[in-house]
């Protein structure tokens, strides 16, 4: 799936032929793309380009992790995600491996274009590396207050873990210390706690599982609300 990019000679008697002038194109279209992306909104949950060194990605955000100002998560994704080859591909290339990523917005060219795809390290048959410029976006463990009709609010926002046993661990605890009497700890409320995504688009909301123990953390949520 390696791109061969316009190699004529400058100097070369005749038209071009339909190939080469297939490369011309390609190569017209993605400097425009580059001089002039598609501005990128949040919240759209669009594909995007993003800078890593001096290369050019396709990322996919996160469903619903896409509407934070300074920072989302994504995936990195092969240029060709849609065609039978490209996950092969991908997976080659180290793109299936990256996992959810913490991406500064500052990084984001645009909105993605085909035309980027000569820009990627697929592109150049080059594995991605180990250092993206992108630190994993992590792990967190949410609150829950839910009525019988499951409508609620989340009382409470744990993380960033960087590995998910860490917030099934403490997920756990918040259970443990809940039992018998999740229904009645905040009236007309059923609390639970469980193991989700760390959304880094609200990461101030989040509270660090670090600085203090979780079930002292639980305790003061539940008195602000119960106050």
């Amino acid at each position: 799936m390696k791109r061969r990019l316009f190699r004529r000679c400058g100097n070369a008697p005749g038209a071009l032929t339909p190939e080469d002038q297939a490369a011309v194109d390609d190569v017209r279209a993605m400097l425009a793309a580059v001089r002039d992306p598609e501005p990128w909104t949040p919240g759209h949950a669009q594909d995007i380009a993003v800078r890593v060194g001096p290369f050019i990605e396709r990322a996919h955000p996160r469903p619903g992790d896409d509407h934070g100002t300074d920072v989302i998560a994504v995936a990195l994704v092969h240029p060709d995600t849609g065609h039978a080859a490209a996950y092969l591909h991908g997976n080659q290339l180290g793109y299936t491996g990256k996992g959810w990523l913490r991406c500064e917005t500052t990084a984001i060219l645009g909105i993605w274009q085909p035309a980027y795809a000569m820009l990627t390290h697929a592109a150049a048959d080059l594995l991605l590396p180990d250092d993206v410029g992108m630190p994993p976006a992590h792990y967190g463990v949410h609150v829950e207050a839910r009525r019988s009709d499951n409508t609620g609010y989340t009382l409470l926002r744990l993380g960033p873990y960087t590995q998910t046993w860490l917030a099934s661990r403490d997920a756990d605890r918040l259970n443990t210390e809940l039992a018998g009497k999740a229904a009645t700890v905040v009236p007309g409320f059923t609390v639970t706690a469980k193991g989700a995504p760390f959304h880094v688009s609200d990461h101030e909301s989040y509270v660090d599982p670090y600085e203090a123990d979780v079930t002292a953390l639980l305790a003061d949520a539940v008195a602000g609300v119960n106050a």
